[in-house]
């Protein structure tokens, strides 16, 4: 990692910035999938699986027998971990479910709103190597409490040719049975355009490599929703001098491991806290199976020393980090200055990998400094707030002449006409009440 000793403005912002994705052009790959898949179907989805995953499968949907037996592959101690995840989730994202109540803007105005639940949404999961069957349950517990209609998951296979029992026994319990395997840019091809085999969704949400990604970014701009922009994981930890060195380092190098774009930060108030944890990254990622992954990931970031927290929370904030641990005394107090994160850890006992699989809050969350505008997924994501007005004939006399005045101002004349004629025929029914007609 490099070492920055009170660095200024311009070395901070270098040292910040995001690990490039290289010059490769992926978007002539990623098109093409895109347009075979829209005119090929299932065709194309089977020849794209057997040329990228080595396999393409007689039925693309995994059958319910499959999905069952899936329970018996997995160790009892894993299932009854999964099944807490499950409900410490649930219980996070249930919280979240509210009704609003109407609101009287003016005499005879009544405005209100309701969340209705986005009808067709698909899941892709990454598998292989990585099935990430914690992301599933992230993302289909909270489509399922929203109350989406139709959920389907699209997952590719392992070297084997199976989806990973760990995937299938995750959407079981997540109660989603609809699961095709077909990974990559098809994958998200196929859900938005839907084939013989997967239907078509109106809203995709997922990670996924640069394929992935980039095909998710190019079906959005064609009217398919998608959950929010991805790239690679990133943790920035501000420590004090109270902070825990071994668990720093081991919080640093827990995100490090994800991808050799994966990006850490340390930022620190004490040159001892940036000695002792320099020295623990060391002796612990010499530990880790996925060494020379971390290893490539901390060349990407940077240990940084600065004058005070204060300084520390003001260059955070800048960076806008997906994952923020607070590791100081004053954790709490502290966290009042985040207003760019996606999520945000206090204390020692507080880390990441919690997060991303037992405490509930979402784990999809915004990367690439796009903390400082969205928001990471929620039940809300699965939902879309539908506005309701009601205006009585009270109503449209307290507010009609000044809408009409400001649709004249626009030059609307359509618009003022709309008010005009009721305002005109409320005027005569009262004439012809009082006999004035």
């Amino acid at each position: 990692m490099k070492r920055l000793i009170y660095p200024g403005q311009e070395k901070i912002s270098a040292a910040l910035g995001r690990p490039s994705a290289g010059n490769e052009d992926i978007d002539g790959t990623v098109r093409e999938v895109l347009d075979r898949v829209r005119a090929q179907g299932d065709v194309a989805l089977r020849e794209f699986s057997q040329k990228f995953d080595g396999y393409a499968p007689a039925s693309l949907k995994v059958d319910e027998v499959t999905i069952q037996e899936a329970e018996n592959d997995v160790p009892p101690e894993l299932r009854e971990a999964m099944r807490r995840a499950y409900a410490n989730i649930s219980s996070f994202h249930s919280a979240q479910l509210q009704r609003s109540a109407p609101v009287i803007t003016a005499d005879g105005v009544k405005c209100w709103s309701r969340d209705v639940p986005v009808e067709k949404v698909g899941l892709y999961i990454p598998g292989g190597t990585a099935p990430l069957f914690s992301t599933l349950l992230m993302l289909a517990i909270p489509a399922r409490l929203a109350g989406c209609r139709d959920i389907i998951i699209c997952t590719p296979p392992g070297r084997e040719g199976r989806v990973n029992p760990l995937i299938l026994y995750a959407a079981s319990l997540a109660g989603v049975t609809d699961i095709f395997t077909v990974g990559g840019a098809q994958a998200i091809a196929a859900m938005a355009y839907g084939t013989e085999s997967i239907p078509a969704v109106y809203k995709i949400f997922g990670p996924g490599n640069s394929f992935v990604t980039r095909a998710k970014e190019l079906v959005q701009l064609e009217g398919t929703a998608i959950d929010m922009p991805a790239g690679p994981s990133e943790l920035l930890v501000i420590a004090d001098e109270s902070a825990n060195a071994p668990f720093v380092a081991a919080d640093l190098l827990s995100q490090a491991e994800h991808g050799t774009d994966s990006q850490v930060i340390m930022l620190t108030d004490s040159k001892i806290m940036m000695d002792r944890v320099e020295a623990e990254i060391e002796k612990q990622a010499a530990l880790l199976e996925r060494n020379s992954i971390a290893m490539q990931s901390l060349e990407n970031s940077s240990l940084i020393l600065l004058e005070t927290i204060d300084e520390c929370l003001e260059v955070s904030n800048r960076y806008a980090p997906e994952h923020l641990i607070l590791a100081t005394a004053d954790a709490h107090r502290h966290a009042a200055a985040v207003i760019n994160a996606g999520s945000v850890f206090l204390g020692p006992y507080s880390s990441e990998s919690t997060g991303d699989y037992m405490t509930g809050p979402n784990h999809t969350l915004p990367t690439g400094g796009y903390a400082r505008s969205y928001s990471g997924l929620s039940t809300g994501s699965f939902m879309k707030r539908i506005f309701f007005q009601e205006v009585t004939a009270e109503g449209i006399m307290k507010i009609g002449p000044a809408t009409e005045l400001m649709a004249g101002a626009e030059m609307l004349g359509g618009h003022r006409n709309a008010v005009s004629v009721r305002l005109k025929y409320l005027e005569d029914e009262q004439n012809r009440s009082t006999g004035k007609a």
